[in-house]
């Protein structure tokens, strides 16, 4: 029987991913959205639409990739199981299809820092992992690696994912990418943009430590 915590987790979810796209920052339901739940996690089921997406439709999977057979999880569980294994800190991951992020996902390039604000992703760059095909274990493993010392990365030819310690932190970050993919084009339209240095970036990560990231 589901608490009521479990009933606002999974409202959580449906709601973050009315939000996506409200915020046009995914189309239709090919983005996805997980949380860490109890000795697993709570994961958005495929082919569902957010608008018809009832509480009960979010798959409870357990860290061994066990899910009642009734369900369909996303395709893509694998690597929202994978990152919530490999990163005991984080809480939630989302995954989406931002327009500006996914242009440069297919063009194979990384964000650099273009902005301080590259700083809230982790590190002085937004990696782009390589491609793999959705849903396969090696599209996993490339994203956890990506991910390593990040909060964000980039899916080449797909799209990006944004993780965090709550639902609300790798939403803002969601947002927060596609704002600097959307910079980062609009600089490579005028030409090669000057980049800030890695120092720079640590200071600034240092600066805005526990600030505007409010849930």
């Amino acid at each position: 029987m589901s608490t009521a915590n479990d009933r606002d987790k999974r409202q959580s979810i449906i709601d973050a991913c009315l939000r996506m796209n409200a915020l046009g920052i995914n189309q239709g339901t090919s983005g996805n959205i997980s949380l860490r739940h109890g000795a697993g996690m709570l994961i958005t089921p495929t082919s569902v639409p957010y608008e018809a997406m009832e509480p009960d439709q979010i798959v409870f999977m357990n860290l061994d990739g066990l899910f009642d057979p009734g369900q369909r999880p996303s395709s893509e569980w694998h690597f929202h199981l994978d990152i919530l294994k490999a990163r005991p800190e984080v809480n939630a991951v989302v995954h989406a299809h931002p327009p500006y992020a996914t242009t440069l996902a297919i063009m194979g390039r990384e964000i650099p820092p273009v902005h301080y604000m590259i700083a809230a992703a982790g590190g002085d760059t937004i990696r782009c992992a390589p491609y793999a095909t959705f849903g396969t274990e090696e599209l996993s493993r490339h994203a956890v690696h990506a991910l390593e010392n990040r909060l964000a990365c980039l899916l080449a030819h797909h799209g990006m994912i944004a993780i965090g310690p709550s639902l609300a932190k790798a939403m803002w970050l969601a947002v927060e990418v596609e704002t600097l993919a959307r910079q980062y084009c609009g600089c490579l339209q005028i030409g090669t943009p000057p980049l800030l240095s890695k120092t720079e970036i640590e200071n600034v990560r240092a600066r805005m430590a526990g600030y505007g990231m409010k849930d």
